[in-house]
């Protein structure tokens, strides 16, 4: 059952977490060693996490760095696409121009930005001062690259009340909206219904924008 696999995914400690899927990526790149291979071969930077416990994790700890393939790699492999790595130095009429000068003539640009921080949303729909009393989201303060700690052991203001009264933050992918969203909807409605919520701790607000 959907509602079982749910519960028991999020029953998973993040301390003990990165040991239980860095022998499952281990064996992920040992079996696509070949796939892996190539698409290094054709510019790919590919890693499996600073400690080697993969996609999911990266996710928690900081929201990016991964990329779940829908096709792209193969065509990489082909060289159908082709991929050149650095900063973007300026855009011309007909082209991007890296930092070393070199020039990529271009039809189109597509800026694929990745994911935005949910504090800087905060900051820009809302005030950049409410977005710092509330603090960084996302994360849990393992200690890695883009997660400052202190250690948290729980996504920071997540599900939960803020610093700032009455501003929730939901987010999260199929898993965590479809589980989280029901915790977060029952603190609501006993609020609603005039029960008491009483809050024995707020985030501590380590880190801003």
């Amino acid at each position: 059952m959907t509602q079982s696999a749910d519960l028991l995914f999020a029953s998973l400690p993040y301390r003990v977490l990165p040991e239980a899927q860095i022998p499952v990526y281990q064996e992920m790149a040992k079996r696509d060693a070949g796939f892996y291979s190539q698409l290094e071969a054709a510019g790919f930077e590919l890693d499996f996490g600073v400690d080697g416990s993969g996609l999911f994790l990266k996710y928690l700890r900081r929201g990016s760095g991964y990329y779940i393939d829908v096709g792209a790699s193969q065509l990489i492999i082909d060289g159908r696409v082709k991929l050149a790595n650095g900063q973007v130095s300026k855009i011309t009429g007909s082209a991007v121009v890296m930092g070393d000068g070199t020039e990529l003539e271009a039809d189109v640009i597509i800026y694929a930005t990745g994911y935005g921080s949910m504090n800087g949303w905060l900051a820009d729909l809302i005030s950049p001062e409410i977005a710092d009393r509330v603090g960084k989201c996302w994360g849990y303060g393992s200690e890695t690259p883009k997660d400052p700690g202190p250690w948290e052991g729980e996504l920071r203001n997540m599900w939960k009340p803020t610093n700032v009264e009455n501003l929730w933050i939901h987010g999260g992918n199929l898993h965590q909206s479809r589980h989280y969203s029901n915790y977060l909807a029952l603190q609501l409605k006993a609020r609603m219904e005039g029960l008491p919520t009483p809050v024995f701790e707020l985030q501590a607000t380590h880190h801003t924008r």
